[in-house]
């Protein structure tokens, strides 16, 4: 698997900052890219690793869970069109040692260069809400700057959520978490705007994953939540990840520090009824 990765680093890149943003097909292609995902075994990270390797980059992703993660690396390998295309190792990126040894190891699996960093992770638990939503990206961020600098052209997105957009019942240290990483991806536009490195953040609504099947599975509630939402559906993880896969593409090189919602117009919904 580590070849895939050499090989695609050893290949010229053009996610990111550069003018234009290059020409033909390769606007609109991964092939040749490396990318980090973490959280990548399930719901949004899944489908966002599928995507990047789908479309031609060599992908490293990471999962605290061992089991996971062995399980999906030989899903993915077992699987035309992603075979030798996705790495992954154990991390919990509430962690700070793990997350330096996990960008040791991308550094040393990619020759020194990153053109996509996905931050995805999403706490469970809610004692490490800050640590895993917040803190984890930025220190991610910060470790991975050499990185994408070398390649560039690098390219950050950030899976926030509507959460730190609009006032949603998930609890203010959640929300606050969301919100910090929205404003994070405005401040390193303009900061590393000079390395070639453009960074977005993605805000879903509610996503069809295991995090909020409990929630999905009360009638009552998902009624709550389609009367909010004007296309009158949840959305669903490639609805996300084509998304990201779209900021991380040459074409688009001009698109920086913004926050976009994919909630299917759940955050401009005002007072607009349904049935009129």
């Amino acid at each position: 698997m580590a070849a895939a990765g050499e090989d695609a680093a050893s290949k010229g890149s053009s996610a990111g900052g550069g003018g234009g943003g290059g020409g033909g097909r390769r606007r609109w292609s991964l092939r040749g890219m490396t990318a980090l995902v973490t959280g990548g075994t399930r719901g949004i990270g899944r489908a966002v690793v599928e995507e990047l390797a789908a479309l031609g980059a060599a992908v490293h992703t990471c999962s605290r869970n061992e089991a996971d993660l062995r399980a999906r690396l030989a899903e993915w390998d077992a699987t035309d069109g992603l075979r030798g295309t996705v790495m992954g190792s154990v991390c919990d990126v509430s962690t700070r040692d793990q997350r330096e040894r996990l960008l040791r190891d991308v550094a040393a699996r990619f020759g020194g260069r990153l053109d996509i960093l996905v931050n995805n992770y999403t706490a469970e638990d809610y004692s490490f809400l800050m640590a895993t939503n917040l803190e984890s990206a930025y220190h991610l961020c910060q470790l991975a700057h050499p990185l994408l600098r070398a390649s560039g052209s690098g390219s950050v997105v950030l899976v926030s959520s509507v959460c730190g957009v609009v006032a949603v019942r998930t609890g203010s240290v959640y929300a606050m978490t969301k919100g910090a990483m929205n404003q994070l991806a405005r401040n390193l536009a303009c900061e590393w705007a000079g390395d070639g490195i453009r960074t977005n953040a993605v805000a879903p609504w509610y996503i069809r994953t295991p995090l909020v099947e409990g929630d999905l599975s009360r009638e009552e509630y998902v009624e709550s939540i389609l009367a909010r939402t004007p296309a009158r559906r949840v959305g669903e993880p490639e609805e996300i990840s084509s998304l990201v896969a779209f900021l991380c593409m040459p074409c688009a090189s001009y698109i920086t520090g913004q926050t976009i919602a994919v909630d299917g117009g759940m955050t401009v919904h005002g007072l607009y009824l349904a049935n009129e």
